[in-house]
Formats: structure tokens, C-alpha cells, sequence
């Protein structure tokens, strides 16, 4: 998991920001995504493909805060 840990966070923060609206219109494809998958309507696999893919740099991004807080939680107050 130290990979994540290299991966620096103002790019991480871009990529996931941008992936996670595109593309703009008419409707971002993690929010269509979403909203078959919460339909039951997501069971194409080029869709569920589409959907990892616009999720999983907001994924790792989660997992990067997390480890960071965790990380200066562990050493006291700063």
C-alpha cells in the first residue's frame, strides 16, 4: 500500500475531480453510473467497466486521505 502513499496528492486531487465529472454533458458518467446501478438497470459490462473506471480514482483518492490522517494521527499533535 506505500504505492499510494507516493502518488502526490494536488494530482491525485485533479485526476479524481476530473474523472469523477466527466464528461460534463449532457450528464457525468459517475452520476449515470450511480444512478443505473441504484435503478438495477447497470448489467452491461462495458457500463460496469465504465463505471470502475470514473470511481477508482475517487477510490484511491478516499484511500489516501485516510491513510494520511491516519498516518499524522499516529504521531500526536503537530
Amino acid at each position: 500500500m506505500r504505492w499510494i502513499d507516493q502518488i502526490p496528492l494536488p494530482l491525485l486531487i485533479l485526476v479524481a475531480a476530473w474523472m469523477g465529472v466527466a464528461p460534463i454533458t449532457p450528464e457525468p458518467h459517475l452520476v449515470e453510473k450511480a444512478r443505473m446501478l441504484a435503478q438495477g438497470a447497470l448489467t452491461r459490462p462495458l457500463d460496469i467497466f465504465d463505471l470502475f473506471i470514473h470511481a477508482a480514482p475517487l477510490a484511491v483518492l478516499a484511500l489516501r486521505v485516510w491513510r494520511l490522517v491516519k498516518a499524522r494521527a499516529g504521531r500526536g499533535p503537530l
